[in-house]
């Protein structure tokens, strides 16, 4: 079995663990013995992989996203884990998202204004400008998921 496989299944071993087998089969509508294959490393197993849906469905339960991350590693992908989760159901829909993306591009703008006043941004103004832009792709990020959900 190839290196990448190997670090698949490992993830997606931890996945099932820390959400539970039990609670793992009732989420997926998988038995224990599917389940073990998706992360088994006997040879007769190297092409069975977790579906995307079963994944989708577990990384919801989960304490952390288990398989999402080492995918995104994989790829040279960084990726931030917002425990929030603030797009579940209830979390407000599009014109919370309109608020929220409005107000932080007004911060984002008022950061870019402080660091430019001397004509050059330093290494903490960058810093800062960065986070307000991580959290303003955050916010289109929920709202493309909450106009998404509008759409089906």
């Amino acid at each position: 079995m190839d290196k990448v496989a190997t670090y698949l299944k490992k993830h997606t071993e931890s996945l099932v663990k820390d959400v539970g087998i039990e609670t793992a089969c009732k989420l997926t509508g998988k038995s224990k013995a599917t389940l073990g294959r998706y992360y088994s490393d006997n040879d007769e197993h190297n092409d069975r992989f977790m579906p995307i849906d079963a994944v989708v469905a577990l990384e919801r339960e989960a304490s952390y996203p288990h398989v999402t991350s080492a995918l995104a590693e994989l790829q040279g992908i960084g990726i931030t884990y917002n425990e929030r989760r603030s797009n579940s159901e209830g979390s407000g829909g599009i014109n919370n998202d309109v608020i929220a993306l409005s107000q932080r591009f007004a911060m984002l703008m008022s950061e870019y204004h402080q660091s430019i006043e001397d004509g050059v941004i330093t290494i903490n103004e960058a810093k800062r400008l960065l986070r307000e832009t991580l959290a303003l792709q955050q916010v289109l990020v929920e709202m493309k998921l909450h106009l998404e959900d509008e759409t089906v």
